[in-house]
């Protein structure tokens, strides 16, 4: 299963869980011949992320699925990510699905494996594209908030991006469930 031996194999991964501002990503995908160097797209260079981002749309079947600040603050992370699992078995149908992580979130006919962007290519190359997609969605956003540097942070808790709620506050990009203790402390008094 850790090759293309595996034609019949939709890997799934995600990209901004745990960020304090921004979309959440799902991608699945199928690859149709192999891509030599894929891994885990928190090990490429941004660079490296994008070339692979192309090699993978041009050589595979796939679906992206993302869900706003908004849509994860009114949902919940967990309801976003059954969501998005769902759609992309509706959208490529009748694949085996294999999901990076260890939870399903009630979703049937679909398997975990902790590390599996690290260690099967299907999954390697979603959890690419969806981090590029991410990455870029916020990047273009950036502009509109200048004063928050997501251009830089990407929405992730970073120390300029903390001091930077603090001091101009929440914007439409940011989740307002995802407490930040300086920021929602400094609120109380």
């Amino acid at each position: 299963m850790s090759t293309l031996e595996n034609p019949n194999l939709c890997g799934i991964d995600e990209a901004g869980r745990g960020p304090l501002a921004g979309s959440l990503v799902i991608a699945g995908v199928v690859l149709h011949s192999h891509i030599e160097g894929l891994a885990d797209s928190k090990k490429l260079s941004e660079k490296k992320r994008e070339l692979f981002y192309t090699l993978i749309i041009a050589n595979a079947s796939y679906h992206i699925v993302s869900f706003s600040a908004q849509e994860v603050d009114k949902e919940g992370i967990s309801k976003c990510l059954q969501k998005g699992l769902l759609a992309i078995q509706e959208k490529l149908h009748g694949y085996e699905y294999l999901f990076d992580g260890n939870s399903t979130f009630g979703v049937t006919n679909l398997d975990t494996l902790v590390k599996a962007d690290t260690k099967i290519p299907q999954v390697s190359a979603a959890s690419i594209l969806a981090k590029v997609t991410r990455d870029r969605e916020i990047v273009a956003q950036a502009s509109q908030y200048p004063q928050y540097g997501f251009e830089k942070h990407k929405g992730y808790g970073t120390k300029a991006h903390i001091e930077a709620l603090v001091e101009h506050g929440r914007c439409p990009l940011h989740r307002k469930t995802f407490k930040v203790k300086a920021l929602d402390e400094a609120l109380l008094f």
